[in-house]
């Protein structure tokens, strides 16, 4: 068949011919009425041979849906569409369940609503919060982590048994550190307006948790010039999105599939999810760039419509 030795969509051929595709469809099933199968199955020159290509990927990063094992194809240099990737992967029964993308969109959308002025670049949001981790030896863990609500990098993970201020502390010195690692100056200097030398404070998002509404953390924020420490509506755990996903990313789609039996095992495998997160997977909101890439480069980022929803005596 003509269409098949092109390896060519049947859209592609149908509109080279000059024919509408429900009328080939229907020649199709006539030529094939007295076969042995009926109707189908159909041939498929571009999924055929991208099936074990994409199941490869799949297999590689199971946690993920067909958008993001399309992207990391695309960045491979596999050119296919998202929609034969996704055929691909049905044939094989390698899709995320249905409700995988309406969770994350929901998500998004409780995000979005949190800002009234989104942030423009890097290091002018982020968002702290914990969250807990019981090792199979039994001890739970409480993970500390800030990340860059614009560009999504995490800056790092602190991994202790307690969750108080100094916990909240050094997570925050972790994030700072980071930042001025991936800036190459020092952080104030990044931070400076070129024209005053003001700073540009950092909006530091967190809950109301007892570890940020403490003395200790309040001290530490006094104490950095670069920091504006801004708590949630009570309640309200949409307002902190960003942070909350990342820590359900890191859990769904790296630390449950791993057996995770001590600290060591923990802090291991949450610190190699980090850079998977950050130098790997593909995000949706960053037009499917990773993280970094975002924010060593911001204009990459494809403009989002933030939502009018502004939270009460907040001013994002």
């Amino acid at each position: 068949m003509i269409r098949e030795d092109a390896a060519m969509p049947t859209a592609r051929f149908c509109q080279l011919i000059g024919i509408p595709r429900r009328t080939y469809a229907r020649w199709q099933a006539t030529a094939r009425a007295d076969g042995p199968v009926g109707k189908g199955p159909w041939p498929a020159p571009v999924v055929d041979p991208l099936e074990p290509l994409a199941a490869k990927y799949a297999g590689d990063w199971p946690a993920w849906g067909h958008r993001k094992i399309h992207a990391m194809m695309a960045v491979d240099g596999h050119t296919a569409s998202p929609s034969s990737v996704e055929r691909a992967l049905r044939r094989r029964d390698l899709l995320q369940p249905v409700d995988y993308q309406g969770e994350r969109r929901e998500l998004a959308k409780a995000r979005r609503a949190a800002f009234t002025a989104p942030p423009t670049g890097p290091c002018q949001v982020w968002q702290l919060d914990f969250s807990e981790y019981e090792t199979l030896a039994g001890g739970i863990w409480r993970l500390a982590g800030v990340c860059d609500y614009y560009s999504k990098v995490e800056f790092g993970w602190h991994i202790a048994p307690t969750c108080t201020g100094a916990d909240a502390v050094a997570a925050v010195q972790l994030a700072l550190a980071e930042a001025e690692r991936l800036a190459g100056v020092p952080l104030a200097e990044h931070l400076a307006d070129p024209a005053t030398g003001d700073i540009r404070k950092i909006k530091l998002v967190t809950d109301n948790g007892a570890a940020f509404k403490g003395a200790v953390f309040a001290r530490f924020v006094a104490s950095r010039s670069e920091l504006l420490h801004i708590r949630t509506r009570r309640k309200s755990p949409g307002q902190n999105g960003v942070r909350e996903r990342a820590f359900g990313s890191l859990k769904y789609e790296h630390l449950y599939r791993h057996e995770i039996d001590t600290l060591d095992d923990l802090v291991r495998e949450a610190n190699a999810y980090r850079e998977i997160f950050n130098r790997v997977r593909p995000h949706e909101a960053l037009g499917f760039h990773r993280p970094i890439e975002i924010h060593h480069n911001p204009t990459l980022k494809p403009p989002t419509k933030i939502g009018n929803t502004q939270p009460s005596g907040q001013d994002f």
